[in-house]
């Protein structure tokens, strides 16, 4: 795949070129990590990728759908996006993508939808989103760029490739408490993870960047046990006393863990419950 000035890591370039560089592609595929003009950038490309007529190195860049694809003006490809808001990507948007998906293609052999920083898709959106998806129809193509995949519900998680971008814009969460809730998680008492995250009850905003943050941290300490290499939270150091201390099981747990609460805060969850779930969970995952 020609991926022009764009530089994914040697691992993600692998796996994009054989995700998108045949004639089966996935249905679904979520880009997370990076900078948000990386992502978008990177979704474009892998649209006109899936639109490609050529029979080499896609996208080509000079076939009828490459062309119109780049001016913006192919009938096969829609792009959509929040308005960066919390919740910004309406229900109403989803379910005319829905509905198009379902046309067949004016042109190209399929279709392309890009759906620009997802997470800011209400939870009704993304439930719509999840009807296509269980049951894609045949020659579609959708494109989600999200902040951490974190922020998608669990379900919708399960019916994508998930790819993940280096270098991203940094965390909203305080990189000091994410670190000592990552020291608090292992330690031999519970009343330090109590203490630390007493305050986010009062400040959804900070709970849901303090989720955001630390789901990367597991992953990329996650990502180091399995003798992979990357970060996205910009906390190596932080991950790599992580994927000493635990086990991969343990890992994949707090990942998942985090992840949960992430979609049941945007469920509009009593954020004192949560939090309290949330440390015993965390604890229990860490096999504390």
């Amino acid at each position: 795949m020609l991926f022009g000035s764009l530089t994914p890591g040697a691992a993600l370039s692998a796996r994009l070129s054989a995700a998108f560089g045949g004639e089966r592609l996935p249905n679904a595929a979520v880009l997370e990590g990076g900078t948000a003009e990386n992502r978008r950038a990177l979704a474009l490309l892998l649209a006109r990728a899936a639109l490609c007529s050529a029979e080499g190195e896609r996208p080509c860049g000079v076939c009828p759908n490459c062309v119109k694809a780049l001016a913006g003006s192919h009938p096969d490809l829609r792009v959509e996006g929040g308005t960066g808001g919390a919740r910004s990507f309406h229900v109403e948007v989803v379910r005319s993508l829905r509905e198009d998906a379902f046309i067949r293609p004016n042109e190209a052999a399929r279709k392309a939808f890009v759906l620009l920083e997802a997470q800011a898709m209400s939870e009704q959106a993304q439930n719509a989103l999840l009807k296509v998806l269980e049951e894609p129809p045949q020659g579609v193509v959708f494109l989600l760029t999200v902040s951490s995949a974190s922020a998608l519900l669990p379900t919708v998680r399960s019916r994508a490739q998930i790819f993940s971008l280096e270098g991203g814009e940094p965390c909203a969460a305080d990189p000091a408490l994410l670190s000592s809730i990552a020291a608090a998680v292992c330690a031999p008492g519970e009343a330090e993870l109590l203490f630390l995250t007493a305050p986010l009850i009062r400040d959804k905003d900070a709970l849901r960047a303090a989720l955001e943050g630390l789901a990367l941290l597991f992953r990329d300490a996650l990502v180091l046990r399995s003798g992979g290499s990357g970060s996205l939270s910009g906390l190596p150091e932080d991950a790599a006393r992580l994927s000493r201390s635990l086990t991969r099981e343990s890992l994949s747990s707090l990942l998942s863990v985090v992840r949960d609460a992430a979609a049941r805060l945007a469920r509009n969850a009593n954020a004192a419950l949560l939090v309290t779930s949330l440390c015993a969970r965390l604890r229990a995952a860490a096999g504390r």
